[in-house]
């Protein structure tokens, strides 16, 4: 009998060094890099000197996992378009909890060390909800309001600015709800050029968001996303905006761990409740988005949902923001590089993911449309000249109307009885719209022109109403709809009053030249 073979110690380490390989492929994650390494490094990082070796966190392991391996097959099946990076966040509408933090594609990317959750970039048509909220509080718009989506020239500080579409046409007279939904551009500007860009900064902010300038210094391109802005914040404004609009901070580490920092500050009032909750309105309306994305988009899904997409210039990034009942997700696509994606757009990047997420959150969970909040009237509207459908609308009190059209179509269609649809000068069921200066806007910058005589430079004032009557810094200035002014250097109040003297609106404005000093005012 033959004596029994001996196994040698280089066959034995061969086996283990081939089972823990193959154990290691099953985990589908690098042992060296764990399953959420850039919130690990920013645990770490803000926990001070004292960090303890064990730092708890809200993230769901499971969610963490499929959120990444979703972005990383999407990303696979858009190769050849030039796009290798992505992120993932996923909060809970409720306590402001992260229950995914996606970086990067890991080892698709050639900077996976960057966090795409923190790094800011051009979040393009995800700011439109927010600028369209404030117009709807301020009640300069309803949701059924008429906004021109026709080519058109801005003159600013800089020079003429020119918005397109994203598909470079053009749609004519479309309702707030089209606009919104169908994400135009020219409509969002037109609606800055109302609430003013650094009124819209102040907004922007209120819900979270870090903005490195004034609104002046971004002017009217900040209604298509000019300023950058990191995927955790934008998400936690649309949060805001699923939870009524009240605004609170997120939280990434449980309120049991033991290295949690200061508790986290109560829930503030940040958008009007009711414009809050007819964006959502819009943005979960497949109708609204129709003209654009078509009925049956990725962004449709078989539950309650609203959600918009976003694509800033050179198709550099690509976004998909939305909320249910109970989660707000945001996914940006893109290169960290910076570079500019082909032919990659918000349906075909980073909505895809989107749904994909929000599907696993609601394979058992349901998710229904939030109730209105008080103050909110539902009325039958219609458009004169049949430029959409009947429908049922939302309104802030005082702002209803049961017929909505332009001048040029009223009067020539009956069935509208002359009511045009130009500042809501008719208003069925409730007083009649506030008398409000329609031109210029408030916060206005304007430059004298040194190649033309001041004497022959005129700046227009314009109203909604014939009857007011004008003053400029406490001076009458002149009366009716549209009165001139000649402008001189400083920084001016414009006011509008009626016949009692009482005032109706007011906008200030600066005029930028030399040789007069400017007039103060508080």
């Amino acid at each position: 009998m033959s004596a029994p073979a001996v196994r040698s110690p280089a066959a034995d380490c061969d086996g283990l060094d081939l089972f823990v390989t193959g154990a290691l492929q099953r985990r589908a994650w690098p042992a060296s890099e764990g399953l959420a390494p850039h919130l690990a490094r920013r645990l770490l990082a803000t926990g001070g000197p004292a960090t303890p070796t064990r730092v708890n966190a809200t993230v769901d392991a499971t969610l963490q996992r499929f959120a990444l391996q979703t972005l990383q097959r999407h990303l696979r099946e858009l190769r050849g378009r030039n796009v290798e990076d992505g992120a993932v966040v996923v909060l809970d509408n409720a306590s402001g909890e992260v229950l995914a933090w996606v970086g990067s594609s890991g080892e698709l990317s050639d900077a996976a060390e960057v966090d795409g959750v923190l790094a800011p970039r051009q979040p393009g048509s995800t700011l439109k909800p927010f600028l369209y909220a404030q117009a709807i509080a301020e009640q300069r718009l309803t949701a059924a309001s008429l906004l021109d989506d026709a080519p058109t020239q801005i003159p600013t500080a800089g020079g003429l600015y020119i918005p397109q579409n994203y598909d470079r046409q053009f749609k004519g007279w479309v309702s707030v709800r089209t606009a919104l939904g169908a994400s135009l551009n020219v409509p969002a500007v037109r609606t800055l050029v109302m609430v003013s860009p650094e009124a819209f900064a102040r907004q922007l902010r209120a819900v979270g968001l870090p903005l490195r300038e004034t609104g002046d210094y971004y002017g009217y391109s900040l209604a298509l996303g000019s300023a950058e802005l990191p995927l955790l914040a934008l998400t936690n404004a649309y949060r805001t905006l699923a939870n009524g609009g009240r605004f609170s901070e997120v939280a990434i580490r449980p309120p049991s761990s033991p290295a949690k920092g200061p508790a986290a500050a109560p829930a503030r009032p940040a958008l009007d409740p009711r414009a809050a909750f007819i964006v959502g309105d819009i943005l979960s309306d497949p109708n609204a988005r129709a003209r654009t994305f078509g009925t049956d988009s990725v962004l449709a899904t078989r539950f309650w949902t609203a959600v918009k997409t976003g694509t800033s210039k050179d198709m550099r990034d690509n976004w998909a923001l939305g909320w249910s009942q109970r989660y707000t997700v945001g996914v940006w696509v893109g290169n960290a590089s910076g570079a500019a994606m082909h032919d990659v757009s918000g349906t075909s990047g980073a909505a895809p993911i989107w749904a994909a997420v929000m599907q696993q959150l609601h394979a058992r969970t349901p998710s229904r449309a939030p109730l209105p909040p008080a103050g909110l009237m539902a009325q039958r509207v219609s458009f004169g000249g049949q430029l959409e459908a009947a429908r049922s609308e939302w309104f802030l009190p005082g702002t209803a109307q049961d017929t909505f059209a332009i001048n040029s179509i009223a009067d020539n269609d009956p069935s509208t009885l002359g009511r045009g649809q130009k500042r809501l000068k008719t208003v069925k069921n409730g007083p009649a719209q506030a008398t409000r200066i329609t031109a210029p806007a408030d916060g206005t910058i304007l430059a004298l022109d040194p190649d033309i005589p001041p004497t022959r430079q005129r700046v227009r004032f314009t109203a909604d109403a014939a009857g007011a009557r004008w003053l400029m810094d406490g001076q009458p200035l002149g009366s009716g709809a549209t009165v001139p002014w000649m402008p001189w250097p400083g920084r001016h109040r414009v006011t509008l009053v009626n016949a009692a003297g009482q005032q109706l609106d007011e906008i200030r404005l600066e005029v930028r030249g030399a040789g007069v000093r400017a007039v103060a005012y508080k």
